[in-house]
Formats: C-alpha cells, sequence, structure tokens
C-alpha cells in the first residue's frame, strides 16, 4: 500500500509485541542497480526476487525512457529488461522520474557506452551527511567523459571509447564503487579500483556483471580490476536478499519484546549483526529459509557500537539498533562513522523518553570519515527508559523505521509523519505490520 499527500501520516497505538512471519525480498542496495546494468547488454536480462519499493519504480521509469522495455516474468517478483533499442530521453521526463533518487549518476556509464552521452538531473536521497557526486563525475572525466555544467543538470559526452584508468577512492564508497564497475566493464583496457567498498551487494553487482560477460577480479586488498571487452549480453540473476530491511525488523522484535520470523534473511550477508544482536540479549534461530528474531525476556544488555564499512557494523542497521538500545541496563556508546548526521534521529526519541546524549568527540577506536570536523557523530544511550508516544516527522529511510519500531515500543499513541519515505526501501511495510500484530490505521480510523 502506498499512501500519499495527506495521508501519509500512520497513527501507532503502541505496547504490543509484533509476533509473526514476514518475507524479505531482493536488496534495496542491489536491485535497482543490477537493473541499471541491464542497459549495458545487448540482450534481454532476467532479475529475480525483485521488491516492490519506491527505488524500483524509479529505475523501471528510467530505463523506460530510454527505449528499454521492462515487462514481469513469469514469477512475481521477477522484471524482463530488454535494451535492444536504448535512446536519449526528453530531458524533462529524466527530471520528473529521478526527482527524489540518486540512481540516475549510475546511468552515466552505461549510457556513455550505448549513445555517446548522458544527461544527469539534480539527484535527491536521503538527508544523512554529506554524499558528494563530484566524486562520480571526477571517474567519469578520468574515463574519458567530458561534462558540462548546465542550469537543469550534468550533460556528459564521450567523444570517443572510454578507456580503463587507475582510480583510488579516498574511502571505499559503494556508490563510487558501483559507478565504476558500470563504466569499466565496457571500457577499453583495464581498470584497477584500489580501496574500494566490498559489501556483499557489490559482490552480488559483480556476479550481474560477470554473467553479462564482462572481466572482473577481486583481490584481498578492496582492489578490484576490470578487463575492458567489447560487448556485453543479458544475465538471468536471483537477487540477493535485502540484510538491512532483514536487521531492522529484528531490531523491531527487540524493542517490542517480540518473535518475527524473517523468511529470506541470510546468515551469511549478516554475521556482524547477528553478533552484536547477540551481545544486546536477543535470540535468534537460523534454518534454510530464514532466520526467526526474538527477545528472550529479561534485561538487554548494553553495547559499545561502532559502524564501519563491510565487514564493520553497517550504518543502515545502526539507527533501528539504538531504538532497542534505548530498553538496555546501562550506557551504551555509539560511534558512527560513516555518516555526519545520521544520529540526528535520537532527538526526536528523547522527546519519547529516551536519554540519548551526542557528542562531536569520536567514543571509540575505529577510523572516523569525519573526526575533528564538529559534527554531533557519537551518543552515549542509558537505559532502560519507558517510551511514551509523539508526534513524528520522518528524517530518512532508516531513520524513518526506526521511528516506527519506537512508536510500536512506545505506550500510548504516536502520529507518524512522512511514512511514505519508507517505501523507498521496504516492500509493503504497512502489511508487514498488520500482519505482526500492530495496532496502526491512517487518520480518521481507516484501518491499513
Amino acid at each position: 500500500m502506498t499512501v500519499n499527500g495527506t495521508d501519509d501520516v500512520l497513527l501507532v497505538h503502541g505496547g504490543t509485541p509484533l509476533e509473526g512471519e514476514i518475507r524479505v525480498r531482493g536488496a534495496k542496495n542491489l536491485v535497482p542497480k543490477a537493473m541499471v546494468a541491464a542497459l549495458l547488454g545487448h540482450e534481454p536480462s532476467r532479475l529475480r526476487n525483485v521488491p516492490d519499493i519506491r527505488d524500483v519504480r524509479v529505475v523501471r521509469g528510467l530505463l523506460q525512457l530510454h527505449g528499454v522495455t521492462v515487462r514481469p516474468g513469469d514469477e512475481p517478483g521477477e522484471l524482463v529488461m530488454d535494451p535492444s533499442h536504448v535512446e536519449s530521453a526528453n530531458v524533462a521526463d529524466i527530471d520528473a522520474h529521478a526527482g527524489s533518487s540518486r540512481i540516475p549518476i549510475l546511468f552515466c556509464g552505461p549510457l556513455l557506452h550505448r549513445l555517446g552521452h548522458a544527461f544527469i538531473p539534480g539527484l535527491g536521497g536521503c538527508d544523512i551527511g554529506g554524499r558528494p557526486i563530484d566524486f562520480h563525475f571526477e571517474v567519469l572525466r578520468q574515463f574519458g567523459a567530458t561534462i558540462e555544467k548546465r542550469a537543469d543538470g550534468q550533460y556528459l559526452e564521450a567523444p570517443q571509447r572510454l578507456r580503463g584508468c587507475k582510480i583510488r577512492l579516498p574511502y571505499p564508497s559503494v556508490g563510487a564503487t558501483e559507478q565504476v564497475l558500470l563504466t569499466a566493464v565496457l571500457a577499453e583496457g583495464v581498470t584497477e579500483l584500489s580501496n574500494a567498498a566490498v559489501e556483499p551487494e557489490i559482490e552480488d553487482l559483480i556476479c550481474v556483471l560477470q554473467k553479462m560477460g564482462a572481466i572482473i577480479a577481486m583481490d584481498t586488498d578492496r582492489t578490484i580490476r576490470i578487463t575492458g571487452v567489447d560487448k556485453l549480453g543479458g544475465y538471468n540473476h536471483h537477487a540477493l536478499s535485502d540484510r538491512l530491511e532483514a536487521a531492522s525488523w529484528a531490531s523491531a522484535a527487540l524493542a517490542t519484546e517480540g518473535n518475527i520470523y524473517v523468511r529470506g534473511a541470510q546468515q551469511r550477508t549478516m554475521m556482524t549483526f547477528l553478533n552484536t544482536y547477540r551481545k544486546v540479549g536477543g535470540a535468534f534461530e537460523i534454518d534454510d529459509e530464514g532466520i526467526r528474531f526474538w527477545h528472550p525476556g529479561g534485561a538487554l544488555k548494553a553495547i559499545a557500537l561502532e559502524t564501519d564499512v563491510h565487514p564493520g557494523f553497517q550504518t543502515d542497521w545502526q539507527q533501528p539498533l539504538v531504538v532497542a538500545l534505548t530498553q538496555a541496563s546501562g550506557l551504551s556508546i555509539v560511534h558512527e562513522t560513516v555518516y555526519e548526521s545520521r544520529l540526528g534521529f535520537t532527538s526526536a526519541l528523547n522527546q519519547m523518553g529516551a536519554h540519548i546524549q551526542l557528542y562531536r568527540e569520536c567514543l571509540g577506536g575505529s577510523d572516523c570519515r569525519f573526526g575533528q570536523r564538529n559534527f554531533l557523530h557519537s551518543a552515549v544511550v542509558s537505559g532502560p527508559t519507558k517510551l511514551q508516544g509523539a508526534d513524528l516527522v520522518i528524517p530518512d529511510l532508516r531513520g524513518g523505521f526506526s521511528y516506527l519500531i519506537a512508536a510500536l515500543a512506545a505506550q500510548g499513541t504516536s502520529r507518524v509523519h512522512g511514512i511514505d519515505l519508507i517505501n523507498r526501501g521496504y516492500e509493503n511495510f504497512m502489511e508487514k505490520l498488520v500482519e505482526l500484530g500492530a495496532k496502526v490505521e491512517l487518520p480518521g480510523g481507516a484501518l491499513v
């Protein structure tokens, strides 16, 4: 269900444990990028385990604007994309489709290879800290693209075939790594990418590209070498499950003293989260189909936590777990090292009764992306505290789901504003809440 306009509010009556079963499908951080990869081929591609989320709909629209035929496959959650007739798209149409997403920046390389030019409008996305796109354009210049800044966006051209190059990322950025991969596979010669991101979603994108005919080698030192090829075909791929959504539901089970079986959750991509979940006092049980998460009773334990790039504790796992940490006994320390503004969501938790103090100092030993730059990026969470219902305005995707968790764990009723933002990365989240026994309704008493 999608909520729009004045109905973009959800009433949450808290205090009820979430119990039952939900399913997570393909990862938000992989599926749209795999869809973009289909542009590189000259044959149809088939992507399975696709979630019905807004980012997927945005990319589907952009592909269709560029002449790619996109249709449902034979099974639920399957898309077939035929890029046989890629063409230029109207600038206004691109802007209308892409204004709320950052994914269009990844269209640059494929469109330069297929058309020789590309247009990228201004980009949106969650306001959780700096995610500069200048580096994307600098990378494309190194491959040989020319870039002209215009009033309505950036216009890129490839006067001749793009060429492989040596690139070292100042930080193992997922987006920059994706940009290099999607551009290098058809560039002439070898591209060497140092200090690359190595998240499971990056590995899965590499698997997609290899199925298309790409030559990509990953070294153990975060170096990726791509040998350009002259032509790519299509792919048939089952997307890996969304480990970030799975962890969000796991944190919801912990915070509400519930019991949730997450079908599709995979141990291999969640090992760091599972270790931390166990340290806090959460329980889980793994089988071949998914993972069951529950609160086993008794007091939760305070922990020291630092986010990091994979294989560290993912920044997208942090916000939902912080809600559960408000119910742990003692002082938990959280050091956010990836996004400087990601802890801003805690002010609303304090309004609900939590005791969370933010600090500019690095409260931890991990390398920090923005240490000594005066950002409130460390937190001390004192618990347990009883949360009370409140009016909440969703700030970003993960923070928004965290507000939902807090509202579900709180006593009384909360009004959660801006819930449509959650549709960007959580498939059918309202229906899932109802399936788990949550007491939620739309304003005016309409049931979800």
